[in-house]
């Protein structure tokens, strides 16, 4: 009788355990960008079993994981002190961890635990990423609470992976930065920088000079009312970047593309009277006045600014200023940047400020690039084909260094084929593969690693005003230059790529992204 008993309990307990399903190893999850080294332990991990959070460290990196873990797979979880219990996301700072990279990190998945290693907070959210990628990847699985085990070290390749949003040409609001932001994050970008002033509009809240947004904010292309943010909103907007651990970097472009604060401010123009608004798209006809009006401006703008950046840079912008004179231009960004040095910013100037006499530590942003094979039409396109190059070689022998971002690759708001409606296609037309399947040391040999701090990929807005259209430019875009900002190029196959980008629209359909299917991919 006892013998039953024994066999009975037995055969409960073998049949009530959860034998852990057969699922693809982990090397073969849809990634992207992809991890730089994984290792496959074969087995899994469900994802329900996973039922605290225990961190050696302060508890903010741990409450941002908590409530984006609770929204992701809809269940609590608590966090405690550091604990060696089994069903535990295990966060340890370890600064001992190596590395040259605040952003690498070790994630650890076994069948009953999941362990976070970093020196920071940084690294920490960046696995974190990895980690929520692979969970939202396997919900669209057989067997979906159930994720593979392995082990991942893993760290990026250029430290500043950043997009760009204008904000200028047409305004988006609060909330629609916030999403905006949420969408990169997921592909670990680190920086968005924001184009606050342009022709068209003024969108930042200048509290020395109202009329600024009380004139210069109430327009936009088109003609619609424009918008702007007040200091209190950007507050807003750096503190909810930075809990997904991105730098907003605030672009106040002189002295071209000047015209909204020509039409707020008289003194700004030599004649002394005020501009009128502006609502279409051309460039290059708008300039500062030199004189001691303008610079007082200039470093009231600066300063405000500056106080509510926390990040290290601030962008001058200094393209397109074809109605400066030479020597106005020069000195207004050599006076400029050291305005902005003076409040504890380093500049970041688009490619043509590599003329001016520029502070050691200036960021030149490559942009004047157009497709080698594109049929020029007129001598404004013929001179986009080499100025770029000729202005960061410049740079670079003062001290500049470089980040990548040539229109003819990574322009967002360029069209990806003839047939895009929204978009333009003055450099050439832009599909996946050409945003893809590039290296950065093969198409600019001239520029040394060294001096590239990363890539950016902006995204200008003459042709966009909604959250869809945004989306529709930015995806599948974006991931594949997180990918290249990201990923070791030794390692990137555009092939494999499209392999994995494919997966990924199950998470946009779920987060109501309006993607563009590229024809290049098999959804």
């Amino acid at each position: 009788m006892k013998n039953r008993i024994l066999i009975v309990l037995i055969c409960l307990i073998v049949s009530c355990a959860k034998k852990a399903p057969l699922i693809d190893s982990i090397e073969k999850t849809e990634f992207v960008p992809y991890p730089n080294n994984i290792e496959s332990y074969e087995s899994a991990l469900e994802i329900n079993s996973i039922l605290l959070i225990a961190s050696n460290g302060e508890l903010e990196i741990a409450n941002i994981i908590k409530k984006e873990w609770e929204d992701l797979t809809k269940s609590d979880i608590k966090i405690i002190k550091r604990s060696t219990n089994r069903g535990n996301l295990v966060i340890e700072i370890d600064k001992k961890f190596k590395s040259e990279n605040n952003e690498a990190y070790l994630l650890d998945i076994d069948r009953k635990s999941i362990l976070i290693k970093s020196s920071n907070d940084e690294g920490v959210y960046r696995a974190w990423q990895t980690l929520k990628q692979l969970i939202e990847l396997r919900k669209h699985k057989e067997h979906p609470n159930f994720v593979p085990t392995g082990k991942i070290l893993d760290y990026p390749e250029y430290k500043f992976r950043s997009t760009m949003l204008d904000v200028s040409r047409h305004f988006f609001n609060v909330d629609q930065l916030k999403r905006f932001i949420d969408l990169v994050s997921d592909y670990k970008i680190n920086f968005l920088h924001l184009g606050l002033t342009n022709d068209q509009g003024w969108r930042i809240e200048i509290k020395s000079r109202p009329k600024l947004t009380l004139i210069g904010g109430k327009t936009q292309v088109g003609g619609g009312k424009g918008g702007y943010y007040s200091q209190k909103d950007y507050k807003d907007i750096v503190k909810y970047a930075r809990n997904k651990f991105i730098t907003i970097i605030p672009e106040v472009n002189i002295p071209g593309h000047t015209n909204a604060a020509l039409s707020s401010y008289a003194n700004l123009n030599c004649d002394g009277k005020l501009k009128k608004a502006y609502t279409g798209t051309n460039v290059g006809f708008s300039t500062l006045c030199n004189n001691s009006y303008t610079f007082k401006f200039i470093d009231d703008v600066i300063k405000e600014v500056s106080a509510i950046t926390p990040g290290e840079y601030f962008h001058i912008g200094g393209d397109e200023s074809h109605v400066t004179k030479p020597s106005d231009y020069l000195e207004f960004i050599s006076k400029t940047s050291q305005i902005v040095n003076k409040y504890g910013k380093k500049v970041i100037g688009w490619d043509d400020i590599g003329v001016a006499d520029i502070t050691p530590n200036t960021v030149l942003q490559l942009w004047n690039i157009t497709q080698k094979d594109k049929v020029v039409t007129n001598i404004e396109d013929l001179k986009h084909q080499d100025k770029g190059l000729k202005n960061i070689s410049v740079g670079m022998k003062k001290g500049g260094d470089v980040l990548i971002s040539p229109a003819s690759k990574m322009y967002l708001d360029i069209k990806y084929d003839s047939l895009t409606k929204l978009g333009l296609n003055w450099p050439g037309y832009i599909s996946l593969k050409t945003a893809y399947d590039w290296k950065i040391e093969k198409e600019f040999p001239q520029i040394p690693k060294s001096k590239i701090i990363g890539i950016e990929a902006p995204l200008w807005s003459e042709t966009i005003s909604t959250s869809e259209d945004i989306d529709y430019l930015t995806f599948p875009r974006l991931p594949a230059y997180s990918e290249i900002g990201w990923t070791n190029p030794g390692k990137r196959e555009w092939k494999d790529f499209i392999s994995r980008i494919a997966s990924h629209r199950f998470l946009w359909e779920e987060r109501k992204i309006n993607y563009y299917p590229s024809p290049l991919v098999e959804w």
